[in-house]
């Protein structure tokens, strides 16, 4: 019985080998003269600017103008140094300018991260053919040429110059300094894990230069803390940004915060959650803002940090993309607050009897105490 149970369940096996041998034979096979597939082409996903005239497209995609969240994460620390400008200074600088250097900056703000987008991939060509997500870009893919960057580049510049001219010397002085790191970011994914600490200090320089346009120079006591919880900020959502290309960035040589923390990340990015909440809360309490500031700013950019960090799946591209994205929400609430806690104040509270007064409690010269709108 055991025997034939055997001799059975052999037999059974040979048909159902043979039935699979059957079946594979039957799959065509490629002739001997015919070359393989070629590989998937690199291609941008679908946008408007698929809408515009062909010879613009390629420079459209490289200054990222489909993308607006790093303009808009780059504008945001000058909206928030303007914002606290003018709350520090009620009575003597006038809504109206105040909405004019928002404008400017808002230019600034597009023109110079379409430049720094533009020096990053000069810099990156060869190690972005190397990253899925970044293959495609202009440089990387052919589609401009190194020369035609490097002509565009100078445009984006002059461009760049002609807004940063529109403000008072000192702020020219101090914009001008922000090159180094904008330049030199690139380089630094290449001999540091921590990139996103210079992009940090390249991203919220607005945090010094929105002040000085405003009142003709730094009140370092205020603006210092809020660039620290700026460049916290930025190595918070550039971390998370970075967890999409963790396995090519391994690959190309690539380095990031998102490696060098490894299974540490969220106790990391609560570390620098922390010290972004301290450095906006000790930013306010030197500016003398009010409960709006402390409410809404702080407390909502404290609970904003805890849901990313919570929810936060860093195995998840799609996930980081997403939280990524969110912390123009978390900078949107800072400005909320700031202005908020502007349009509430009384501006009795701040009025300056004369211009000596002015420059010792501002940080200005007395020429620029009061600033009506042309």
């Amino acid at each position: 019985m055991l025997h034939l149970a055997t001799k059975s369940r052999a037999h059974t096996l040979v048909q159902r080998s043979s039935s699979r041998i059957r079946c594979t034979a039957t799959l065509p096979l490629r002739p001997a003269n015919v070359p393989p597939p070629p590989p998937l082409i690199p291609t941008l996903p679908p946008s408007w600017i698929d809408r515009t005239p062909k010879s613009v497209q390629p420079y459209l995609h490289l200054v990222r103008l489909d993308k607006p969240s790093g303009t808009y994460l780059l504008y945001l620390p000058c909206t928030w140094s303007i914002g606290m400008a003018a709350h520090a200074a009620q009575g003597t600088v006038s809504p109206a300018v105040t909405a004019g250097y928002l404008s400017l900056f808002g230019v600034g703000a597009l023109v110079m991260r379409g430049a720094g987008c533009t020096i990053n991939d000069m810099w990156d060509r060869d190690l972005d053919k190397k990253v899925w997500r970044t293959r495609a870009r202009p440089l990387a893919a052919g589609t401009v040429t190194p020369f035609q960057a490097l002509v565009f580049l100078g445009g984006q510049l002059s461009v760049g110059l002609g807004v940063l001219m529109q403000l008072n010397w000192y702020s020219i002085a101090l914009g001008t300094a922000s090159l180094l790191p904008v330049i030199t970011y690139p380089l630094m994914k290449r001999i540091t894990y921590w990139p996103q600490a210079v992009l940090g200090l390249a991203f919220n320089y607005g945090a010094l230069l929105g002040w000085s346009a405003m009142l003709g120079t730094c009140n370092w006591m205020v603006c210092v803390p809020l660039y620290i919880a700026g460049i916290s900020w930025t190595l918070v959502y550039d971390t998370i940004y970075a967890l999409q290309d963790k396995r090519d960035d391994v690959k190309a040589g690539i380095k990031s915060t998102a490696l060098r923390f490894g299974d540490n990340l969220k106790p990391w990015l609560s570390l620098f959650s922390t010290t972004s909440v301290a450095g906006l809360a000790l930013a306010g309490y030197m500016n003398a803002q009010g409960i709006p500031f402390y409410a809404i700013s702080v407390g909502g950019a404290a609970a904003h940090y805890a849901w990313q960090i919570r929810t936060l799946r860093p195995d998840d591209p799609t996930n980081a993309w997403t939280k990524f994205k969110s912390n123009a929400g978390l900078g949107s609430l800072i400005l909320a607050g700031i202005l908020i806690d502007v349009a509430v104040s009384s501006p009795t509270d701040h009025v300056v009897k004369d211009g000596e007064e002015a420059g010792e409690k501002y940080g200005k010269t007395p020429s620029a105490t009061v600033i009506t709108p042309v």
